[in-house]
């Protein structure tokens, strides 16, 4: 049985998808979502889910929440006596999940579909995968959150194509998405977000305001004892949440003896958040400027997650959209039942209509390069993308680099992963050498390949033209990847490696837009060669999306020169 799970940084859902429909999974208190919290019992005895978030504040030094937001580091947290990473406390959450779904379904659960925040890093998707080996889950496929919510709207059901936007907001973590349906296919044109911004965030301002209004009696709320900052803080989230409904939201807390009384008003608190709710602005236009698609050109803006709830957030958006935003699948649901949806067409469950999914590269893959400077020296340190963001994924791209130096025996190619134009930046994933004959510096070419597949495998290819030597990098977590699979994607990959000027249709187009120039004269030949070479530059880009395009108006140009084309 393969099941479909959100793993969040406040809360975790598992959903299933039976007799043609999603199911969410209770857990043992009947409820569909499971707190993503973990406690330690002095006798060593694991506790997860509610009963670990309501020991957040009576057993502090060993309860965590919120670990979501360290997977991919190296950060430890202490519960107790033990010691542990965030994949391993995410792997409890999971695995208390796969328990759940076992007693609710009555067989064994073997697989899941978990989803990760659209702008995970490579990093951060590999230590998810290994939190899902870690709870006895085979984890052959992640899916974005948003690419899921859009699933459980149903958006891949419409006949027509469509273009919309999902808003994902949650408990730790933000995430845009652009997609656009057509044809049976669901096409992430962009992804943006920001993986420290959530509810978590919006919790952390209404604590600074309880802080100030209490300030007289317990001090400085950031240096108050962890005990009393973590009652402040289960208080500032139920306050948050009352905030939803009402216009002034009260709590009680009691403190050495002493009753505490606080009230925020919806004001001060919307007031407070305005830093928060600026952060949201960015993304979005990112992810449309990315795409070249208008805000007025989307049809439909969808929120998801439960931060979204808060009345400031849907203003914001309709604000942001000039349209009210749907929302008609619980927020808090609406991944796992995409991640439900995306199990069963992996299992090819017979009532689901069957669907195509694309996705895309959320950050930028390249090499750190050494670039001369105009006064003279160098500077090093430059990253050079080779895969840029948001290019759809399974993808392959080449670049042509060369030696620097007349008497360079070697060239090292480090690989990393980000946005900025400094490698330190940027994220690290490996690195590779490669000989070169010293010889005439910058004449020396070496073309450097970038191969990606959906499952976050990455094959570096490097070769040297005049030599022929070649040198390869597989960039990919061996515990998630069985080697008897690993071969199999290579290959998958390897169909990829062919420069679009190398393609057949291409060849072809190319060869008839000559035939026809050179039966042209005057104007009509000026015009056949200028859209000849526009479509020469888009196969450069070497973006499928991109080169189709052009294919098609050179094809519509070509056939209005000289009628349709025959075998």
């Amino acid at each position: 049985m393969i099941v479909g799970i959100d793993l969040g940084t406040t809360n975790s859902a598992c959903a299933v998808f039976r007799d043609g429909q999603t199911v969410m999974v209770p857990n043992a208190l009947g409820h569909v979502l499971t707190p993503s919290a973990v406690s330690i019992d002095p006798d060593g005895a694991v506790l997860v889910g509610l009963a670990a978030r309501e020991r957040q504040s009576t057993h502090v030094g060993s309860t965590a929440v919120a670990f979501k937001r360290y997977m991919g580091t190296d950060k430890i947290v202490e519960l107790g006596k033990k010691s542990f990473r965030a994949e391993e406390l995410s792997a409890l959450v999971l695995r208390a999940l796969k328990a759940d779904a076992e007693a609710f379904l009555g067989e064994a659960v073997t697989e899941a579909v978990i989803t990760v925040p659209a702008y995970f890093n490579d990093r951060q998707r590999k230590a998810t995968r290994r939190a899902g080996e870690l709870a006895g889950l085979k984890v052959e496929r992640l899916i974005n959150e948003p690419t899921a919510a859009a699933l459980a709207y149903g958006l891949h059901q419409r006949d027509r194509e469509t273009q919309f936007l999902v808003f994902d907001l949650g408990g730790g973590t933000f995430d845009v998405s652009i997609l656009e349906l057509f044809d049976g296919v669901i096409e992430v044109r962009a992804s943006a977000g920001d993986n420290r911004l959530g509810g978590e965030d919006f919790n952390d301002v209404m604590v600074q305001l309880i802080g100030r209004d209490l300030q007289t009696q317990i001090g400085d709320i950031r240096m108050a004892p962890e005990v009393l900052q973590q009652r402040v803080r289960e208080a500032a989230e139920r306050m948050r949440r009352q905030l939803s409904e009402q216009g002034e939201a009260s709590a009680r807390l009691v403190w050495n003896g002493q009753d505490l009384y606080t009230t925020i008003t919806t004001e001060d608190f919307e007031a407070a958040s305005e830093p928060l709710v600026k952060r949201l602005r960015d993304p979005v236009l990112r992810s449309l400027r990315d795409t070249g698609i208008e805000a007025s050109r989307l049809d439909e803006v969808v929120l998801v997650g439960g931060a979204t709830r808060m009345p400031l957030i849907r203003r914001t958006v309709t604000r942001m959209f000039g349209r009210f935003p749907s929302h008609a699948i619980d927020p808090d649901e609406a991944v796992a039942r995409g991640a439900a949806i995306q199990a069963g067409l992996k299992s090819r469950d017979a009532a689901l209509k069957e669907v195509v999914l694309t996705d895309v590269c959320p950050y930028s893959m390249g090499i750190e390069i050494t670039e001369p400077q105009a006064q003279g020296g160098l500077m090093t340190g430059i990253f050079s993308p080779i895969l840029v963001r948001n290019c759809v994924v399974p993808v392959s791209r080449e670049q042509t680099y060369s030696a620097l130096d007349d008497r360079q025996a070697f060239v090292e190619l480090n690989v990393y992963q980000g946005e900025s134009r400094w490698v330190r930046d940027n994220v690290f994933l490996g690195r590779l050498e490669v000989p070169v004959q010293p010889g005439r510096a910058r004449e020396i070419p070496i073309n450097v390949r970038f191969s990606y597949d959906i499952n976050g495998l990455l094959e570096v290819n490097a070769e040297v033209p005049l030599t022929g030597i070649r040198r390869e990098l597989l960039v990919y977590d061996p515990e998630a990847i069985p080697a008897g699979e690993l071969e199999q994607r290579r290959a998958a990959l390897a169909a990829l490696k062919v420069h679009p000027r190398d393609t057949e249709r291409v060849r072809a187009l190319l060869a008839r837009a000559g035939r026809c120039i050179e039966a042209a004269l005057g104007e009509e030949r000026a015009f056949l060669n200028a859209a000849t070479s526009r479509f020469e530059a888009a196969v450069e880009t070497q973006d499928p999306r991109t080169i189709a395009e052009a294919s098609d108006h050179l094809q519509e140009v070509l056939d209005q020169f000289e009628g349709r084309s025959f075998l």
